[in-house]
């Protein structure tokens, strides 16, 4: 791929191309899916930014970049679908397979033996590398909202959804993780006793 000018003037009428040139309105359900899935990768990039100016914890720090990294490309994969007309899906690359729901499934199986079990929800804000964390959990939930509403009007692979909502348990687990690592608190939510 090549980019050689950003701006087109395109979409100055709040119209965009889908991948094989059909045009559709930029509020349309399609575009808010795949734009909530690229606000995701953005979140992942602050949270790996962080990690990679961290001065503690170089090797936790590195693995995690290069997941955070590996995740933010399936991302793209997963956006470009969302970006194509379910009739144009033999033009995809790259498709999010089951072996990627996997690969998050293992990850999330690698951590879980250290961390402590919880009797309460966790608040956000025991720390920077955990609140990121938490960030971009809330915000996977809400791209798999948006990929949900798509399905109600046209076919999405199931892998899209699968993989979504297990990216989101991987997110609130890595939260764990960080906290762990870093030392930050993990604040419960603590329900007010009656009077």
């Amino acid at each position: 791929m090549r980019i050689d000018k950003v701006y087109t003037r395109l979409g100055d009428a709040g119209m965009t191309s889908l991948v094989g040139g059909e045009r559709v309105p930029k509020q349309s359900q399609k575009i808010e899916s795949y734009g909530t899935v690229d606000e995701l990768q953005a979140v992942l990039g602050l949270l790996r930014a962080a990690l990679a100016e961290s001065p503690e914890e170089k090797a936790v720090s590195a693995a995690t970049t290069r997941l955070l990294h590996a995740i933010q490309n399936d991302l793209f994969d997963l956006g470009s679908v969302l970006a194509t007309p379910p009739a144009e899906y033999g033009r995809i690359r790259k498709h999010i397979t089951a072996e990627r729901v996997r690969f998050l499934e293992e990850t999330m199986d690698g951590w879980l033996p250290a961390l402590p079990r919880l009797h309460s929800f966790i608040l956000s804000g025991g720390g920077r590398f955990s609140a990121l964390a938490q960030v971009a959990r809330t915000v996977c939930r809400r791209a798999e909202r948006e990929v949900l509403r798509l399905a109600e009007v046209e076919a999405v692979p199931a892998e899209l959804l699968a993989y979504l909502n297990r990216l989101s348990d991987l997110l609130f687990v890595l939260g764990r993780h960080l906290a762990q690592v870093f030392h930050e608190e993990e604040p419960l939510w603590e329900t007010p006793l009656s009077p």
